[in-house]
């Protein structure tokens, strides 16, 4: 058992947390790119109307008792609607993903629902501790208005209850939790790193997760949130522990260069692979089109995506979509 408290582990040394595929990039690479960085064109602004409020709860009267409301908000945060319970993905309303405000990555459009207009969230899983997927200014906001659970991997409950987060889960890969609402929660493995700082690169633990109806038997029927990740076998071993979930979260964007990003953050072709091996009900994609985070311009993840689409046989391409912020869909 290490200082932290945190059990010992194949991804824990006592100090840091590491990859199923250890990462081989190092500060060199870091500088190497950020002497050559060639970044794509994104716009300034894009003016976007807000999205309808979605309903206080899922399944509305009309509804059978399995609907599953999907909204996008933008970039990695979705709202998700689903047996009585108001679901929210690494949240981010904030106008830049940094921790200034006067610098730092610029949000180019505007979340798809306004704060204002969320019903009672319950539950937050978040991720890791990037700035773009771990807002502080909308956690705090979260919690003074909602008190949402918050679920969320090793190591990183301290920093929620130093900003005030008194309802926290943290879990390692394969942990599940279960909610009083009987949905099963499970932590899942990611490829990607943590820090918010130079300093303390990976002393928190990344993740994805899996939600699990309150009548599950099994692994099936589930949601698959990968969270912000690189491509790697965990997407099988995903697809054998949860197999042909009912709706995949998939990450596109951030990818350029490719010879740089590609450990951490998953093409559009990876994404594609995942889908393959996962064999959802329906995929759709994340990590795209509000914050410029990497080299890839804005038009880029979608294009890439739908190429990659067209490799696909069959009726595989309806499968994956691509959300426009505010956009709702009730999936089957």
């Amino acid at each position: 058992m290490a200082k932290s408290g945190i059990p010992l582990s194949d991804h824990f040394d006592g100090k840091q947390f590491h990859n199923p595929q250890r990462r081989a990039r190092g500060l060199w690479d870091v500088l190497r790119w950020l002497r050559t960085r060639q970044p794509g064109r994104w716009p300034k602004w894009i003016d976007r109307r807000y999205g309808a409020p979605p309903p206080a709860r899922v399944p509305c009267s009309d509804e059978p008792a399995e609907a599953l409301r999907l909204t996008f908000v933008g970039h990695m945060t979705f709202l998700l609607q689903w047996q009585g319970l108001n679901i929210l993905t690494d949240p981010i309303w904030s106008e830049r993903a940094s921790p200034i405000s006067f610098a730092g990555p610029l949000r180019v459009c505007a979340p798809g629902i306004r704060f204002e207009d969320l019903p009672a969230i319950d539950v937050v899983l978040l991720s890791h501790d990037h700035y773009d997927h771990m807002d502080r200014r909308t956690i705090q906001r979260l919690w003074k208005t909602h008190r949402p659970r918050f679920y969320t991997a090793l190591g990183n409950g301290r920093r929620l209850r130093a900003w005030g987060i008194e309802e926290v889960v943290e879990m390692d890969w394969w942990q599940q939790s279960e909610h009083e609402s009987g949905v099963r929660i499970a932590c899942t493995p990611a490829q990607h790193f943590s820090g918010r700082m130079p300093w303390g690169r990976d002393a928190a633990l990344w993740c994805g997760f899996a939600l699990l109806p309150a009548d599950a038997k099994d692994g099936s029927n589930a949601i698959y949130f990968a969270g912000d990740t690189g491509f790697g076998p965990f997407f099988a071993q995903v697809a054998e522990r949860f197999p042909h979930p009912r709706l995949a979260l998939l990450p596109i964007g951030a990818f350029r260069p490719e010879w740089f990003m590609g450990e951490v953050h998953c093409s559009p072709a990876d994404a594609v692979k995942a889908h393959r091996i996962l064999r959802p009900g329906l995929s759709v994609a994340s990590h795209f089109g509000s914050f410029p985070l990497a080299d890839d311009g804005y038009a880029e993840p979608l294009a890439g995506l739908n190429a990659a689409l067209l490799e696909l046989e069959g009726d595989a391409t309806a499968t994956f979509i691509a959300l426009t912020e505010g956009d709702s869909r009730l999936i089957g």
